[in-house]
């Protein structure tokens, strides 16, 4: 599979209905967060988990994030790294600290980093991501966020994102309704039901392996790749049908420019 050219056409009317985004990584760059305070937290446990450190340790990578965090739900990413080092720990729940030594005291730490980080660095949102959402609803097109981080509302807020979009399914949303989170597509199936759209009908942009599978697996019209980093193709053979590196790659058809474009810097329009 391969994606020949880098301009994708959303149709505004005759094919899709409604439109679903993944949160950090394509809307927003919190996942540069998520990521630094993923590192923190692993790379802190294996030190712990190490005979010798010096000799045996062997830090959490952008491949390791990559591979088995990135778009899971975060108990169960947890889960996944460890038992790719041989690890595993206590289930524990939910009522545990963030102190305790289980899964669930391992999530609340790494939560408390993030939202440490986010503070120190706040929201950064793609313009780019913003102007294509506009451009969508412009075209009457229904949108949606479905993310798996549980902070999903807070991001929205603190980045003024919330008016861009007509639903919401995030972590806590999804552990409500019991849903299975990506790679299984429950949640962006969820997503598009709450916008009243079928898969066969509706586009997904993601930026992690897990997610392009589930959007994969849901049936549905149109799986988009945004690759941030990482190898070439690697979303493509994920299940995606193309895969862009900007959001400004991405056209809608049948509306009119948002911004006036000039012929010259600092000319007037």
């Amino acid at each position: 599979m391969s994606s020949p050219d880098p301009v994708v056409v959303i149709l505004s009317r005759g094919q899709l209905d409604a439109v679903l985004f993944d949160l950090d990584g394509v809307v927003t760059q919190t996942a540069l967060v998520h990521a630094a305070a993923w590192k923190r937290l692993f790379d802190t446990y294996l030190w712990k988990q190490a005979a010798d450190p010096v000799r045996d340790f062997r830090p959490f990578t952008q491949e390791d994030y990559r591979r088995y965090v990135d778009g899971r739900p975060r108990l169960e990413g947890i889960r996944c790294f460890l038992a790719s080092r041989g690890l595993s720990l206590p289930e524990g729940s939910s009522a545990d600290g963030p102190d305790a030594e289980t899964v669930h005291g391992l999530g609340k730490r790494k939560n408390a980093w993030f939202l440490e980080e986010l503070e120190r660095r706040g929201v950064e949102v793609d313009p780019a991501a913003v102007e294509l959402l506009e451009r969508l609803r412009a075209a009457g097109l229904r949108t949606a966020v479905v993310t798996s981080s549980r902070n999903g509302a807070a991001v929205l807020r603190l980045g003024g994102l919330e008016h861009l979009f007509d639903a919401r399914v995030d972590g806590v949303e999804a552990g409500k309704l019991g849903l299975a989170g990506k790679p299984a597509p429950d949640t962006f199936l969820e997503g598009a039901r709450r916008l009243g759209a079928a898969p066969a009908r509706t586009a997904v942009f993601e930026d992690a392996q897990a997610g392009v599978r589930a959007g994969h697996l849901g049936g549905f019209a149109l799986v988009i790749g945004v690759r941030r980093s990482g190898e070439a193709g690697a979303l493509l053979r994920a299940g995606a049908h193309v895969e862009v590196e900007e959001l400004s790659a991405v056209r809608v058809e049948g509306v009119a420019p948002l911004r006036p474009e000039f012929h010259a810097a600092g000319a007037t329009p």
